[in-house]
């Protein structure tokens, strides 16, 4: 059974919520590929896969930074600092 939780967005009662998102075709044959040749599960299970490790790269930069910031004395100057956004939006 699945319930309507918002405009697009499906929740399953296992907790997986469906929505709908647009992607570059070259980013779509990618996934599809990667089923294919049993590298994924799914398309789903691709995306969802590619935006894990896209949190845990985040993490781990914050932690190096963080590291680094310790023993490099003190907090990031504000050039530093804006550094540090633009990578971490892309």
């Amino acid at each position: 059974m699945a319930v309507r939780v918002a405009a697009g967005m499906i929740m399953s009662m296992t907790g997986v919520v469906k929505i709908t998102v647009s992607l570059p075709e070259e980013l779509v044959s990618k996934a599809r590929r990667a089923v294919e040749v049993g590298q994924a599960a799914s398309v789903s299970a691709y995306v969802a896969e590619a935006l894990r490790h896209q949190r845990i790269s985040r993490e781990e930069f914050l932690a190096d930074l963080h590291e680094s910031l310790e023993q490099s004395g003190g907090p990031p100057t504000p050039e530093e600092q804006a550094w540090v956004e633009k990578v971490l939006q892309g």
